[in-house]
């Protein structure tokens, strides 16, 4: 029987014969070639083909790929810290040219709401009507309030003046007058900073209200007008107060009418009204 060539291709048309396997010794002592002991024939003559085994080259496969990642990041670690570090630009930069011409001009009060709120607070009060005069003592000087002034005129200035520190009180500015010998009239304007709260809109939340009568001022937010219940004492002349309050930005707006008689609700709602115009 001849021996295969192990670079012949088998009968029938398959592909390449496997490996040649070392030749196996019958029993009767006859030498079989190692072809024939590792492809066995058929009995019409064909050759069968053994089992490929599967799943190796994928594994080489695999293994050669990560191994080239391996190397590869390992060899572009090395060269670049081989590598001069590239320096960083400085920070100062050269100066630019300023542009030539006229600038733009500054916004006006009108367009710019900052322009009037950070100016001077006074010339934002509503001016003191005719006909009534000022009393006798006004809290702060010349129309500005500091905090402990401030403070001062609310119940428990102590704590007052804890919550105005917290608050991020910056300012205030404040005008009153009389109406007759009975009825007063006070107005403040508290300005904030309102770097980390929003103390004008707190402020005006802030306020007691209970046993009131309340309406909203037309054109704000969360302005709010307020008529108290009267308060009556013994061997004492009735008291009737109202109040109004409304945040716009950083200053907040506060009204107070105290009288011996009834306050009507269109007195305190007008004063509200023209002073938010104002701001």
């Amino acid at each position: 029987m001849p021996v295969a060539d192990s670079g012949t291709a088998a009968p029938g048309g398959a592909g390449p014969s496997a490996p040649a396997r070392p030749a196996v010794v019958p029993a009767d002592g006859s030498a079989v070639p190692a072809g024939d002991s590792a492809v066995p024939a058929e009995p019409d003559g064909t050759t069968v083909q053994p089992a490929r085994r599967r799943g190796r080259t994928a594994l080489l496969v695999a293994t050669a790929a990560v191994l080239g990642l391996v190397a590869g990041t390992c060899a572009g670690y090395l060269v670049q810290a081989d590598r001069e570090p590239t320096k960083l630009p400085p920070l100062s930069q050269p100066v630019v040219a300023q542009a030539k011409g006229e600038g733009p001009e500054p916004l006006s009060a009108a367009q710019d709401r900052r322009v009037k709120t950070d100016g001077d607070l006074r010339k934002l009060l509503i001016k003191r009507p005719k006909g009534t005069k000022a009393p006798d003592w006004e809290p702060g000087e010349d129309g500005w309030l500091n905090m402990a002034d401030y403070a001062d005129q609310l119940e428990d200035s102590d704590r007052e003046f804890g919550d105005l520190v917290k608050s991020e009180y910056r300012r205030a500015a404040g005008t009153s007058w009389l109406v007759g010998s009975d009825q007063s009239v006070e107005i403040r304007l508290v300005q904030y900073r309102q770097e980390e709260s929003l103390g004008a809109s707190d402020r005006v939340a802030w306020w007691d209200t209970d046993d009131t009568s309340s309406w909203p001022i037309p054109g704000t937010g969360d302005g709010m007008v307020y008529l108290f219940k009267v308060e009556r004492k013994a061997g004492y002349l009735p008291l009737y107060k109202a109040q109004a309050s409304a945040s716009r930005g950083d200053i907040a707006m506060e009204i107070w009418i105290y009288d011996t008689k009834p306050i009507p609700k269109s007195k305190i709602m007008d004063l509200a009204k023209r002073q938010m115009e104002r701001l």
